[in-house]
């Protein structure tokens, strides 16, 4: 239930500044909603795999933190991200 290593090498090299650079707040986001993707389907197929379920929340809401720091820092960045992710825009 997690992402290989080159999948998440591709996602650093298209949403870091280089292609090490996965500290990037913008490839930490797309890295977990990878995992999220991966681990609501996971979910649809075991409804009550709870230990599963709390790892999921725990990431989202990881990402919620991140996506709310990157809107901070730039809005215009942020729409950019949340386009290219598909990820909608609730952050307050």
């Amino acid at each position: 239930m997690t992402i290989s290593k080159e999948r998440k090498a591709e996602l650093v090299a298209e949403f870091g500044d280089n292609p090490q650079d996965s500290g990037n707040p913008k490839a930490q986001v797309a890295i977990m909603s990878a995992r999220i993707r991966e681990l609501t389907e996971h979910m649809k197929a075991h409804p009550k795999d709870f230990h599963t379920r709390r790892g999921l929340l725990m990431i989202v809401g990881r990402r919620r933190r991140l996506l709310s720091y990157i809107k901070k820092r730039d809005i215009n960045e942020y729409r950019e991200l949340i386009a290219k992710l598909g990820i909608r825009d609730n952050i307050q």
